[in-house]
């Protein structure tokens, strides 16, 4: 209705015309606001999940992380950034289920130890097929190295390792499972700021993260600290993790707008995010990004040095990712065959 029309009502004293009309301009006006502000979701408005492992008493949790757009990188004006946060660029993702806490040390080794006789009771199938991934050799000497287990990220891992850990979940629960990119997880991290940090600025660091400044010098128990808007626990430090993608400088210099993804060709450099217990608090960004190099495997003397365990790499893990949108069997073996190299 137009604002003429308004006036008319107005002088004829037709209250019913004039409160419609206000009523009309107040809805615009919210609608309007409502478009320009982007705001986190609150986290008991998300969806959760459980995953039951079959066969074990072991399950985990998931969070849905709804469908969206958001500014991928930092500033020039953010205190601590590097050159290869930028240029700051939109990005669409996909939604996905993400996991709640980092993985946990019982979890993985359900995986590296073997436990075949626990899975005797699934279809022969399924048990044929988890028979036939291979698990990691010994690791050199204890990958947690003494900071602890029962509740505890698990660590020193490859990305290799990781990613065929994702392989075996997929297998044993038949629902697919991967590490997320690297843009899933800066979106994740950021649960809808566009802040430094999704708990705003380095002063509320205590409360969500675990870094250099408070850990004591190891890792923590997963979600010790407060959440972020969604819902997600230490994204934000106590250990860094791996993505999917292999770490280039100038990702973000003509990268795909939906649903980027670097695919790795090489073992080093892959990109790891979010900081960990032995990081300054720069490194724990939203935006911040590090590359993984040979070093994490310098104290290996193995030769060949394993494609499993990187001895130097006590602040690294990972955390898992479901897409809602399951891919087919065809995909999921494509997928296998690109990451793995199978």
């Amino acid at each position: 209705m137009g604002t003429n029309s308004c006036q008319n009502n107005f002088s004829n004293y037709n209250v019913q015309w004039v409160w419609k009309c206000a009523f009309l301009s107040l809805f615009i006006k919210v609608a309007f606001l409502s478009a320009q502000e982007t705001k986190a979701i609150p986290a008991d408005t998300l969806v959760a999940r459980t995953e039951q492992i079959p066969a074990t008493e072991h399950s985990f949790d998931l969070v849905l992380v709804p469908k969206g757009e958001f500014r991928m990188g930092s500033s020039e004006a953010e205190a601590g950034r590097k050159a290869d946060e930028g240029p700051l660029h939109m990005v669409e993702v996909d939604s996905f289920y993400m996991a709640k806490y980092e993985l946990t040390w019982e979890l993985f080794e359900l995986f590296f130890k073997q436990n075949k006789e626990l899975f005797v009771t699934l279809d022969d199938e399924r048990v044929l097929k988890i028979d036939a991934i291979s698990r990691p050799s010994p690791p050199y000497e204890d990958p947690s190295y003494g900071m602890g287990k029962e509740g505890f990220p698990a660590v020193s891992m490859s990305a290799y390792a990781a990613l065929v850990f994702c392989k075996w979940l997929s297998t044993v629960t038949g629902n697919f499972y991967r590490l997320p990119t690297e843009a899933e997880w800066e979106y994740a991290a950021r649960a809808g700021s566009n802040t430094p940090y999704s708990f705003g600025t380095v002063d509320a660091i205590d409360s969500h993260a675990v870094y250099y400044g408070n850990s004591g010098g190891s890792y923590a128990k997963v979600g010790s600290k407060a959440p972020n808007a969604w819902g997600l626990y230490d994204m934000h430090g106590n250990v860094a993790e791996w993505t999917l993608d292999e770490y280039k400088e100038d990702a973000y210099t003509g990268a795909e707008k939906k649903n980027p993804w670097v695919v790795p060709t090489v073992i080093h450099p892959r990109v790891i995010r979010g900081g960990s217990w032995d990081d300054d608090a720069e490194v724990l960004r939203s935006a911040a990004r590090k590359e993984s190099n040979l070093k994490l495997q310098k104290r290996d003397p193995q030769i060949p040095k394993s494609f499993w365990w990187f001895t130097d790499s006590n602040f690294v893990g990972f955390r898992l990712v479901r897409p809602v949108k399951q891919p087919s069997k065809e995909k999921q073996q494509e997928f296998w065959q690109t990451v793995l190299d199978e």
